[in-house]
């Protein structure tokens, strides 16, 4: 059972009130001092507090003291003061020295009860968002803290300071130039280059100038000799993302560079000796490509002297929360938003969701739910779930209530669809864009 302390100088109120939590293990301090002790040896995280303690019953600075006292040691303790039914100012007060919520005299069981569950579930809330944050500062840049992932960490440890040609293999959007930048930094070579080339964004007739080089005069527009990707990650790592896209007849000389340890630039005839480590990443079946003749068998073997599965995000567990809140603290600083965690239908939704996308779909929607979010806590539909069955919709009888809940809802819908771009949200409501800015203002939408 959660504990609840009660701190009230009154036999007859704290009766009543241990009657009203028969759900809580209810603890009694009758003063400041065994208030103090109660605190540090029970730890509760919700407190109803008095603020006419002993010696001092007529006035509220002994539970004014108490408060700032409880807060210095147990600072996320939720502190909910009782007061008077004419005491407002003292309530404010305590509002602003850091208690959670306050509530006057006389005391109705129901509504006491009702602030004090809203308190412990706000607690619940915040302290997985902080264990969240705690875990997501990992090292090496890979963030997370399930079996998978430590089972990788310790792979990119013993591989990091050897010389061999890692292949990273996973689904689009697992993180695979992370793992990469991770064996880098892992490594002696970490301060030197980190150079990073998708072989599939380059076309075919650039690829090869792109990572060798050329000299001047190479070709039509060669004014001067340029180093390549390979040169300019000299004494580092060169990562070549999607190498299953990489053209056939490029293969063979990547093969040679491997295995030499040196290139020639396009229009050169001399070799020129590179010390670079290389890590290759995909997401295609390259045993299948090399049955299908559309991938070197030698060089197969040559960049998967070890490899590397990193699981897709699905099959990650607790890691989904762990990188939502990552991406929530970088936004919210990025975007200098109030937002501190996620509610609890908001952690539902995340939980439940399959990602196909992985974690590139997971950060794209913590962005824009940033930017949507009205309030301190991300909320199920700020993340783009419209449909997760605990958001708790709710259809209004009033045709302008319901139009405008429609219309709200339809903005944040293709918002979050469009991650933020406000031609596509228009485009995709079939409006125009000063017509789109205009429902904003009318609805006062925390767009930006």
């Amino acid at each position: 059972m959660e504990k609840l302390l009660i701190i009230d100088d009154d036999s007859g109120v704290q009766k009543q009130l241990k009657w009203s939590f028969s759900d809580y293990d209810v603890i009694l301090a009758s003063d400041r001092e065994s208030a103090i002790a109660a605190v540090r040896r029970y730890e509760p995280k919700v407190i109803t507090l008095d603020l006419g303690l002993p010696p001092d019953e007529a006035n509220a600075s002994e539970g004014l003291a108490a408060l700032q006292e409880i807060l210095a040691i147990a600072p996320h303790t939720k502190v909910i003061v009782i007061t008077g039914n004419d005491d407002r100012t003292n309530a404010l007060k305590a509002i602003a020295a850091g208690a959670y919520d306050f509530y006057q005299k006389p005391v109705e069981p129901e509504v006491i009860n009702v602030i004090v569950s809203r308190a412990f579930s706000v607690a619940a809330i915040e302290e997985e968002n902080r264990k969240m944050r705690a875990v997501a500062g990992s090292d090496m840049g890979v963030i997370g803290n399930s079996a998978s992932i430590d089972r990788m960490r310790m792979m990119i440890k013993r591989i990091a300071p050897t010389s061999i040609t890692a292949l990273l293999l996973g689904e689009s959007g697992t993180g695979k130039e992370v793992t990469a930048n991770a064996v880098h930094l892992a490594s002696d070579r970490k301060k030197k280059p980190f150079i990073a080339i998708n072989c599939a964004s380059i076309p075919e007739t650039l690829l090869e100038s792109e990572l060798f080089g050329f000299e001047k005069g190479a070709f039509t527009g060669a004014h001067k000799t340029t180093k390549g990707k390979i040169e300019c990650a000299e004494g580092g790592t060169l990562f070549l993302d999607e190498i299953g896209d990489m053209p056939y007849n490029l293969q063979a000389k990547l093969l040679r560079f491997l295995q030499e340890k040196c290139i020639e630039r396009l229009g050169g005839r001399q070799e020129i000796p590179v010390d670079v480590r290389v890590i290759c990443a995909t997401n295609q079946n390259l045993e299948q490509m090399v049955q299908e003749k559309s991938f070197r068998e030698d060089l197969f073997y040559r960049v998967s002297e070890i490899t590397l599965n990193i699981p897709p995000l699905r099959d990650r567990e607790e890691d989904v929360l762990i990188l939502a809140q990552y991406f929530l603290q970088q936004y919210a600083a990025e975007y200098k938003r109030n937002v501190k965690g996620f509610s609890e239908d908001g952690l539902s939704a995340l939980k439940n969701h399959k990602w196909p996308g992985n974690i590139r779909e997971l950060q794209n929607k913590v962005k824009s739910s940033v930017i949507m979010s009205t309030g301190t806590q991300v909320t199920a539909m700020d993340l783009g779930f419209f449909d997760h069955e605990d958001q708790g919709y709710e259809l209004s009888l009033n045709l302008r209530a319901v139009r405008e809940q429609a219309e709200t809802l339809a903005i944040q819908k293709a918002y979050a669809l469009s991650t933020g771009n406000m031609s596509k949200t228009a485009e995709l409501l079939g409006i125009t864009r000063p017509t789109l800015y205009s429902l904003v203002e009318k609805y006062q939408l925390t767009i930006n």
